[in-house]
C-alpha cells in the first residue's frame, strides 16, 4: 500500500491514463473502443454507470473515466462457464476478493447450484424457469417471496418485473432505493408533492449559485463536473458541504478539452469550500436560514422590501410562521456545535445565497444515509421556498441519482408502498386486482428472511449482500431461504451465499445487442431529470445462452401464471409491445415508441416545476422539524467509555457501487488497499497510536450483537475530528440493521459510531490483491 498525496486536478492526464489502462485490460481494445464512441450517443447505449443527464451537444465524446471502465468491465470476452464452476466449489470463491470475482467475466450460461459437490453446474432455461415456478407456487402466501430491483434494470424490465410480481400477489419490492435515496423521495413528496428532483440539465447553464452537499461527483458521477465546470467559468458560484475535501469539487482539467491538457489548466470548481461534521447539513441549513432571516429582518425595519419571496410564499405555500418561528429558537450554539462550522463561515454561505438570483440546490447519499435525512432534505427545500426558488429557469431541488435507472425502476412501480391512483391503473388496463397492503423494503426483507417468514429471494441485478447492511445478518438471511435467484451479468459476492436451492441466471448487459423475434431491441432509462431516452446494445458476441432481463422475467412469469395478465413471449418479441402497455400505465409515457426515436429523449415532465403541488393542501409546505439532540445519540456513546468516532462508508475512485475495478483511489491519493480508515491526524495522536498504525474496528448498538472487523490502516487525512471514513462494501458489517433514517429506512452508512483499537492482527501483513 502507499499514501502519497494527490497534488493535481480532478480529470486531466490522470483520467485519460487510467481510461486507457481499462480499455486494455478488457482485452476487447479496439472493439471497446468504438463502444465507447457509442456511449451516452443517439442510436447508442445509456452507461451502465451513473445517471446524470446528457447535454444536447451531439457527436461529441459523452463517457467519463468511471463510465469507460463500467463499459469496459462490462464487454470483456472473458467469460465464466460451467466448466470454471465446477473447478471452483463456493467455499473456495467464497475466499476471493470482490475484485477477483468479477474480474473472471461475463456469466454464460444459467447455472444451478450442487449442494453435495459445492459446485454450480449448468442447467437448460426451462428448468430453471420451472423450477423457480414449483417454488413460488408451493409458498402458503405471496408475501414469503422478496423480489429484489437494482437501478441497472432498465423501465421495461421494471415495469414487467412489478406485473408479474402483484399478479402473484405481493408489494415485496426490495430495491437499491431503500439504500440510497428513500429519504430524498419521502421528503421532497411532503415538502413539494413529487419525490423527484424539479430542475433540468439545462438549469445549470442559468443558475447563479450552485449549492453541492454531501456528494463527491469526481468519482460518482464524474460527468457532472462539466457541468459544473461550464457554470463556473461563466461566473456562477459554486459553494460545496462536504465532510472530506473532495479533489473533483475543487478543481477539474477536462480531459476533452485539448488547451487544458496541453496547458495543465484546471478550473476552479467550488468557490467557497466548507467541511461540516457528519450529519451536520441540517444545522448547516438551518443556521443560513437564521442569518437570512437576520438581514430580511433589517432590510424591513429600514422600510426596504423583504429579502424573501413574499409573492410566492402567499400564493404557493403553507406553514412559514411556525417554520420561522423553530428558526428563531434555534440558538446559534445549537447550529455551530452541530455544523461544525463557525457561525461567520455559515453566514458567508448565506450572504452567497443571498446575492444570487437562481439557485440550485443538489445533494448525494452524505445527506440521505443519516437518521435525520428526512428533515435535512426538508429543510433544503424550506430555504428554496422562501426565496421562490422552485419553478424557475436556473433554481430547484436536485438529488443526484446512483445507479442509471434507479429514478426509472420508481416510476415503472418498483415500490413497496404503491400509491392507490397506480394500483387503480394497474387494475384497469389489466384487469385483475393488486395487491394493497405494503410489501416489504430492503430492512425489511433481510428481517423476514432471517426470522424465516420469506422463503425465496430473486434478485434482478445488483449484490444484495455486499450492498446491504449488516453483511453477516444479511448473509444469514440468503442462507435460510429455500430458494436464491440471481439475474446477473458478473460473478458476484451475492451468489456464494446460496439458500437450499440456488440459480444464477445470466443475462445481457446494457452494451449487448438484444435480439429478439422481430430483430434488435432498445429499452429505456430515465436519468436525474426526469428524461427518458432510448438504449440500444452495440456489442455482438458470444451471447447465445444470455438472455435480456426482460425475457429471463418473461419466462419466469409464464413458467409462474401462464399467460396472465398477458402473453408474455408475445411482448418479449418486440419490446414497443412492453412500452404500449407503459404508456396506458405510467403519465408521461403517452406515445413513448415515437419519442424515444427523437434524439436525447423526452421530458416527462414535474409538477413542482410547473409550481403544482401535489400535496394534501395542493400547496407547497414549510416543515418545521427541531434540529437532533444529538448527531449521535447519548445511549450509543454511552456503549463504551473509549473515544467514540463516527464512521462514513463511500466508494474508492476504482469502484461503482459494489463493483471494484481496481486498488487505485487517485484522488486521495491511496493504491494498493482498501483496508484503510480516513482519520483525522489529531484523533491519531489523542488516541496514542501513529500513522498507518493497524486497528479493529467495532460498531456500537444496544443489540448485544459484536460487529468487528480486523486489520484497518489508519491513514491521516483532511477530515473533520471525531469523523472518520472508509470504503464500503468492507466496512458494511458494521452497519446494524436497526440503525435506519426516520420515515426512510435507509441504513446509516453515514452516521456509524464506532470505536477503535490496536489489531489483534497486528503482526499479520495486509492482504494485498492487485491486477
Amino acid at each position: 500500500m502507499t499514501v502519497k498525496k494527490y497534488d493535481g486536478s480532478a480529470g486531466g492526464w490522470g483520467a485519460l491514463l487510467s481510461t486507457t489502462k481499462h480499455l486494455v485490460k478488457s482485452e476487447n481494445v479496439a472493439r471497446n473502443m468504438r463502444n465507447l464512441l457509442k456511449t451516452n450517443q443517439d442510436k447508442g447505449f445509456d452507461c451502465p454507470g451513473c445517471a446524470w443527464g446528457e447535454a444536447e451537444e451531439r457527436g461529441r465524446i459523452s463517457f467519463c473515466e468511471n463510465g469507460a471502465k463500467a463499459v469496459n468491465w462490462e464487454a470483456t470476452s472473458r467469460r465464466v462457464t460451467p466448466a470454471f464452476l465446477r473447478q471452483h466449489p463456493v467455499s473456495w470463491l467464497a475466499q476471493q476478493s470482490d475484485y477477483f470475482l468479477e474480474y473472471q467475466g461475463r456469466l454464460s450460461h444459467p447455472v444451478r447450484y450442487n449442494r453435495n459437490t459445492d459446485c454450480y453446474e449448468a442447467i437448460s432455461w426451462q428448468q430453471a424457469f420451472a423450477l423457480i415456478a414449483r417454488h413460488l407456487k408451493a409458498l402458503e402466501h405471496p408475501n414469503q417471496a422478496e423480489f429484489y430491483t437494482s437501478g441497472r434494470a432498465s423501465n421495461e424490465d421494471a415495469f414487467l418485473y412489478q406485473l408479474f410480481v402483484r399478479k402473484f400477489g405481493t408489494n415485496n419490492f426490495p430495491d437499491c432505493s431503500n439504500m440510497c435515496h428513500e429519504a430524498s423521495g419521502i421528503g421532497l413528496r411532503q415538502s413539494i408533492g413529487i419525490g423527484k428532483g424539479t430542475v433540468t440539465l439545462e438549469d445549470f447553464d442559468h443558475a447563479d449559485a450552485i449549492f453541492v452537499f454531501g456528494q463527491n461527483p469526481g468519482t460518482n458521477h464524474p460527468r457532472m463536473l462539466d457541468t459544473l465546470r461550464h457554470a463556473s467559468r461563466r461566473g456562477a458560484a459554486i459553494v460545496t458541504f462536504n465532510t472530506l475535501k473532495e479533489r473533483g469539487l475543487e478543481r477539474f482539467t477536462n480531459p476533452q478539452s485539448p488547451g487544458e491538457m496541453l496547458t495543465g489548466v484546471a478550473t476552479q470548481i467550488s468557490q467557497s469550500y466548507f467541511t461540516p461534521k457528519l450529519g451536520g447539513d441540517m444545522a448547516v441549513v438551518r443556521g443560513m436560514v437564521k442569518a437570512l432571516c437576520a438581514v430580511d429582518k433589517i432590510e424591513r425595519e429600514a422600510g426596504r422590501a423583504s429579502i424573501f419571496d413574499p409573492a410566492f410564499i402567499d400564493e404557493h405555500t403553507r406553514g412559514v410562521e411556525a417554520y420561522l418561528s423553530a428558526v428563531e429558537a434555534t440558538p446559534w450554539e445549537a447550529i455551530t456545535e452541530q455544523a461544525g462550522l463557525s457561525r461567520a463561515e455559515i453566514e458567508q454561505a448565506a450572504d452567497t445565497y443571498r446575492q444570487a438570483n437562481n439557485v440550485i440546490i443538489t445533494w448525494a447519499m452524505g445527506i440521505t444515509q443519516h437518521k435525520h435525512s428526512v428533515n435535512t432534505i426538508q429543510e433544503i427545500a424550506n430555504l428554496q421556498l422562501l426565496f421562490g426558488q422552485l419553478g424557475k429557469p436556473g433554481a430547484g431541488l436536485c438529488p443526484v441519482r446512483g445507479h442509471s435507472n434507479v429514478q426509472g425502476d420508481r416510476t415503472m412501480g418498483i415500490n413497496e408502498k404503491p400509491g392507490a391512483d397506480f394500483l387503480d391503473k394497474i387494475s384497469e388496463v389489466f384487469g385483475f386486482q393488486p395487491p394493497l397492503e405494503h410489501g416489504h423494503n430492503t430492512v425489511g426483507a433481510i428481517k423476514a428472511m432471517l426470522a424465516g417468514e420469506s422463503k425465496v429471494f430473486i434478485g434482478l441485478g445488483g449484490n444484495f449482500a455486499a450492498a446491504t447492511p449488516d453483511t453477516s445478518l444479511t448473509q444469514q438471511a440468503l442462507s435460510n431461504c429455500l430458494l436464491t435467484v440471481n439475474i446477473a451479468t458478473k460473478l458476484n459476492r451475492t451468489h456464494l451465499i446460496p439458500g437450499q436451492e440456488s440459480l444464477i441466471l445470466p443475462c445481457l448487459g446494457r452494451t449487448d445487442v438484444d435480439m429478439q423475434a422481430t430483430g434488435p431491441q432498445s429499452v429505456t432509462v430515465e436519468d436525474s431529470f426526469s428524461m427518458v431516452h432510448a438504449s440500444a446494445g452495440v456489442v455482438e458476441s458470444d451471447t447465445a445462452e444470455m438472455r435480456s432481463e426482460p425475457a429471463i422475467i418473461a419466462g419466469i412469469a409464464e413458467a409462474t401464471l401462464g399467460k396472465a395478465p398477458v402473453d408474455w413471449s408475445w411482448l418479449i418479441e418486440d419490446y414497443d409491445r412492453i412500452r404500449v402497455l407503459i404508456a396506458e400505465v405510467i403519465p408521461g409515457f403517452t406515445g413513448v415508441n415515437e419519442k424515444i426515436k427523437q434524439p436525447g429523449g423526452f421530458y416527462l415532465g414535474n409538477s413542482a416545476a410547473e409550481r403544482r403541488w401535489q400535496t394534501p393542501s395542493e400547496k407547497a409546505q414549510f416543515m418545521r422539524h427541531p434540529l437532533p439532540q444529538h448527531l449521535l445519540p447519548a445511549n450509543l456513546r454511552e456503549l463504551s467509555q473509549d473515544p467514540v468516532f463516527v464512521l462514513q462508508t463511500m466508494r474508492s475512485h476504482d469502484q461503482y457501487n459494489t463493483t471494484i475495478y481496481g486498488f487505485e483511489d487517485r484522488y486521495r491519493g491511496i493504491s494498493g488497499e482498501r483496508k484503510v480508515l480516513l482519520i483525522n491526524a489529531s484523533d491519531i495522536t489523542a488516541l496514542g497510536m501513529n500513522n498507518n498504525d493497524l486497528v479493529d474496528v467495532e460498531s456500537l448498538w444496544p443489540d448485544g450483537i459484536e460487529r468487528k472487523i480486523y486489520g484497518f490502516k489508519l491513514v491521516a487525512y483532511d477530515i473533520p475530528p471525531g469523523n472518520i471514513a472508509a470504503y464500503f462494501p468492507e466496512t458494511n458489517p458494521l452497519v446494524a440493521i436497526d440503525g435506519k433514517g426516520d420515515l426512510s429506512d435507509t441504513p446509516t452508512s453515514k452516521a456509524i459510531p464506532i470505536i477503535l483499537m490496536p489489531s489483534a492482527r497486528k503482526g499479520d501483513e495486509i492482504n494485498i490483491v492487485c491486477s
